[in-house]
């Protein structure tokens, strides 16, 4: 489990097919085999670690599902990543419960200023819109982020300065495709209402 909080800006050093080797600034000796790094929105297992300065290069393999379902397909060497460890009982949750499994693919239809803060609208899939309510939460390439408005199957977001320098929410264009994971709470309840007598 993720709270949606980024931790780190990690960045792809290399791939081979499904095998992405990840530079992060986490201590390698803080990071065990098998532990589970969400990586823009993506839970995934760490295969192999090691330190690189008072960082680290850790590897995850990523399999046929995940690279047909979320952006993970589309990476490149030198694209940043969202980066955060898993939640420990006793943390502190600054956002919403985030599990890392993504439920589709949301695209970047505008992006404007507003003041010091930046305004994003994306646009979702039909089957995912019910998901998504003003004021709710969402994930999106792992960030915990508040819906500002929704109308159809579009919704928009309000980043402020510190979200967009401490994640790679900064670094966004218009057109870019996003991991979207709606909130866990709202599938549940839309699943006990598909069975209500």
């Amino acid at each position: 489990m993720f709270t949606g909080i980024i931790t780190d800006i990690g960045t792809l050093a290399s791939r081979d097919g499904g095998r992405f080797i990840i530079n992060a600034s986490y201590p390698a000796a803080s990071i065990p085999l098998g532990a589970s790094i969400c990586c823009d929105g993506v839970c995934l297992t760490v295969t192999s670690v090691q330190a690189a300065g008072p960082g680290s290069i850790f590897a995850v393999d990523v399999s046929n599902e995940t690279l047909s379902k979320t952006a993970l397909g589309a990476w490149q060497p030198g694209q940043n990543i969202n980066l955060e460890r898993a939640l420990r009982a006793g943390d502190e949750l600054g956002g919403h419960i985030v599990s890392g499994h993504v439920d589709g693919l949301a695209t970047i239809v505008d992006i404007r200023p507003d003041g010091e803060c930046r305004r994003f609208l994306f646009e979702t899939p039909s089957h995912l819109a019910p998901y998504i309510a003003p004021k709710g939460s969402v994930a999106l390439d792992g960030a915990s982020l508040t819906v500002n408005e929704v109308a159809g199957t579009r919704f928009g977001v309000n980043l402020i300065p510190h979200s967009l320098t401490a994640t790679t929410w900064g670094r966004k264009a218009i057109g870019q495709s996003i991991n979207l994971e709606v909130d866990m709470f709202a599938r549940y309840v839309a699943r006990l209402m598909e069975f209500r007598p």
